[in-house]
């Protein structure tokens, strides 16, 4: 049998992998490099840009080191799955394919894909934190605001099953032979920028289910999660808010670890509001993911779930956007911060996107490509529910928001320190 391993790069609560392990004489773990993400969008933009590719590329090696030390390892392959994977599945004479099932139109192909070339393909639906099947409602029905959602999950008592352990049994690898092309090398990291609020390139905060654990373990054993709501805005350093989003969107860590951690952490310190903010949060990416899950394409669409024309687009602008030189220092600040670490607060997210789609009049999707690319904790759901929020193509009742860029500043930078820090390009005597 083959598992796929896709947005799911962990071994702890992945009951797919669990599933084909329990179910195969021997299992051939694979990882598939998309050569759609080496491909330029319409908007000029690379698809993966180089801090997401790197921490990416950390994260697979853990994986491998993970599986190696149980009589394992990672097959990585440069080429799409719809092609590679049924070449390989001929080469071993196996039928089957196990995955992790993702409601992303291109990730619905390429099972599509692996299914027209006579592969069975069994997926499962693992990255929320919440099972679709437990939730109040369909699926087909989801309401269409966040807090009518919330209300209604907590009002029912909906509570997400414990993790699942690693497997007990690993199965042995197959009999390769000359089948299997060579394994794609971990790529060296860029040096580190000091000013990074994840500098992902330290062991701290590397890639990897690892460092998430690690991660995990000493942010629950801190008194960070009391003080999260109060914090959750902050702009500069590693501690103002949990940094958990890089490894979850990369599945080195589930939602349903994370929530354990939580419950542990109240069970023995009490619950207050910043503990509560937390499964808030984890709520919404609940939210967004099952919002995927009922309207696909629809929410790629230019006018997403709305009835508003196209949007504008002025690629001038956007340009300036994206090298930071908008000239408002705030949103230049934080365009650079981005380009500089592949990460950015929340709150900064906000901020650049409501000047890019409302002082600057771009298209939402360019935006949204940028961020795609830039990220290391690039999620479609997530990003595509975001920004059509903010654009007012997506279910945020208030019809799109744009953000005061002078109140922002008074309120989140009153003594311009985050603008001063990534105000000029790399500090001089700094590589």
């Amino acid at each position: 049998m083959i598992y796929w391993f896709r947005t799911d790069l962990r071994l702890r609560d992945n009951p797919a992998f669990r599933v084909a392990c329990a179910r195969a004489p021997w299992l051939l773990p694979v990882y598939c490099h998309d050569p759609r993400l080496d491909q330029t969008t319409r908007w000029g933009t690379p698809r993966m840009d180089n801090h997401r590719r790197h921490f990416l590329s950390a994260t697979l090696a853990d994986l491998d080191t993970q599986l190696q030390a149980r009589g394992s390892r990672l097959l990585q392959i440069q080429g799409a799955a719809a092609e590679a994977i049924p070449q390989l599945a001929r080469a071993l004479g196996v039928p089957e394919v196990v995955c992790e099932d993702i409601a992303a139109p291109e990730e619905r192909e390429d099972v599509a894909g692996l299914r027209a070339a006579g592969l069975t393909v069994t997926s499962f639906w693992q990255s929320s934190l919440l099972a679709p099947e437990t939730l109040p409602f369909p699926v087909d029905r989801l309401p269409q605001v966040y807090t009518v959602f919330r209300q209604s999950v907590e009002n029912h008592g909906v509570l997400p099953p414990a993790p699942e352990p690693i497997p007990e049994r690993m199965p042995p690898l197959p009999a390769l032979g000359n089948v299997v092309p060579a394994n794609v090398p971990p790529l060296e990291p860029p040096s580190s920028d000091p000013r990074s609020s994840f500098p992902y390139t330290t062991e701290e905060f590397n890639g990897g289910e690892t460092a998430a654990l690690a991660h995990l373990a000493r942010y629950f054993s801190s008194d960070r999660p009391h003080r999260y709501k109060e914090t959750r805005n902050g702009l500069i350093g590693t501690e103002y808010s949990s940094k958990f989003s890089p490894w979850l969107a990369t599945g080195a860590i589930s939602a349903r670890t994370v929530y354990e951690a939580l419950k542990r952490f109240e069970s023995g310190n009490g619950a207050n509001a910043g503990t509560y903010w937390l499964w808030f949060e984890l709520l919404w990416r609940d939210y967004f993911r099952f919002l995927q899950l009922q309207h696909g394409t629809r929410l790629y669409r230019p006018e997403g779930l709305s009835q508003a024309p196209k949007p504008p687009h002025d690629p001038a602008a956007f340009q300036r956007w994206c090298q930071g030189r908008t000239g408002e220092p705030l949103v230049d600040a934080g365009m650079r911060e981005l380009a500089g670490t592949g990460f950015l607060s929340n709150r900064m997210r906000q901020i650049v996107a409501s000047a890019l789609l409302h002082e600057l009049a771009c298209d939402w999707r360019a935006g949204a490509a940028w961020f795609e690319a830039q990220l290391i904790d690039y999620d479609p759901a997530n990003n595509q529910g975001n920004w059509l929020s903010l654009a007012g193509r997506g279910t945020d009742p208030r019809g799109g928001r744009r953000f005061n860029l002078q109140k922002q500043a008074q309120e989140h930078d009153p003594d311009g320190a985050y603008r001063r820090l990534w105000g000029t390009g790399r500090e001089e005597g700094v590589s």
